[in-house]
């Protein structure tokens, strides 16, 4: 039997429901490109619950901010007492004041600079890309990361890294003055300096801070406000071609950097930001821009410093 037509209503709410997803979709994309602020998009839907606006759901609408991943948007929903479902719409009085008030923060800028978390798998280039910013933007500050081992020839204390021996780097552990800290190729130990960065994000400069996995987790337990960016390869083809490329490595080390690669790679959910590394020059000016401090705060400055 030939199955019955549907009725006009059914067909005008399904193209209404298509419409109302297209006009949400193109608020989304305002606030991605720099054309309404979402501050702007948030009092919209607070005045009139008619407008595709008030149809956004809060997650979607805090996605669409740089810097704002979906660990970073879970986290600041649940700071505002906010249900991941929650219609801009449909939010109560305080939800709503308490989001306004988060928005306006946010774009007003608080005067202190930002901390950018450069991370990702093995391979894909970090270094590559830190040493481009630092050759081409000096107006950015690289951290500099102190450490157990020897200088070498050339390399000053302060300037290409902070020397200390194993005592003071021990000292600077239970004192909590290190974001983050590791022990590098079974050997020396580095780690990030907090208050020199603390002192720069005060001052308004913005910080870069090259590093891996494990150490950006901690930086994000210690400094919840940093912005974590995750560099990708293109393809995991291109990842092994570079891996295998470099040639600094045995067959045996190759292949238990890449599987953990697969591992790493895995975790860029965690992460605020992703930047794919097709491009050196590209990826560099992406991170740079997530330095760029909100409306209100200072430019960043000051010298470039030494990634790990």
């Amino acid at each position: 039997m030939t199955a019955p037509m549907p009725s006009v209503d059914r067909a005008a709410a399904s193209r209404a429901a298509v419409a109302a997803r297209r006009a949400r979709a193109a608020v989304k994309e305002s606030v991605r490109v720099g054309e309404r602020t979402a501050l702007e998009v948030a009092e919209a839907a607070g005045r009139d619950a008619d407008l595709p606006e008030a149809g956004m759901r809060v997650a979607e609408l805090l996605g669409t901010l740089r810097g704002l991943g979906p660990t970073r948007v879970a986290d600041t929903l649940e700071t505002l007492g906010i249900s991941p479902v929650k219609k801009l719409g449909g939010l109560g009085h305080r939800q709503r004041a308490r989001l306004l008030d988060w928005l306006r923060a946010r774009e007003g800028g608080s005067g202190r600079g930002r901390l950018v978390v450069l991370a990702g798998p093995t391979a894909v280039g970090k270094g590559t890309v830190s040493t481009f910013i630092r050759e081409h933007h000096p107006d950015v500050l690289l951290s500099i990361s102190a450490t157990t081992r020897a200088p070498r020839p050339g390399e000053q204390d302060g300037v290409h890294y902070y020397f200390v021996d194993d005592a003071g780097f021990d000292g600077l552990i239970e004192r909590g003055e290190l974001l983050e800290w590791a022990v590098v190729h079974n050997a020396s130990r580095y780690g990030t300096p907090r208050p020199p960065v603390e002192a720069a994000l005060a001052a308004g400069r913005s910080v870069l801070l090259e590093i891996d996995l494990a150490g950006a987790r901690q930086v994000r337990a210690a400094m919840p406000d940093a912005v974590l960016v995750f560099l990708l390869p293109p393809s995991w083809e291109e990842l092994v071609r570079r891996l295998v490329g470099r040639g600094t490595e045995s067959p045996e080390e190759q292949a238990r950097r890449l599987e953990t690669a697969r591992v790493e790679l895995a975790a860029q959910d965690e992460f605020d930001e992703l930047v794919v590394n097709d491009d050196v020059r590209r990826a560099a000016q992406e991170v740079v821009d997530l330095l760029a401090v909100p409306s209100g705060g200072a430019r960043p400055a000051g010298r470039a410093g030494s990634a790990r």
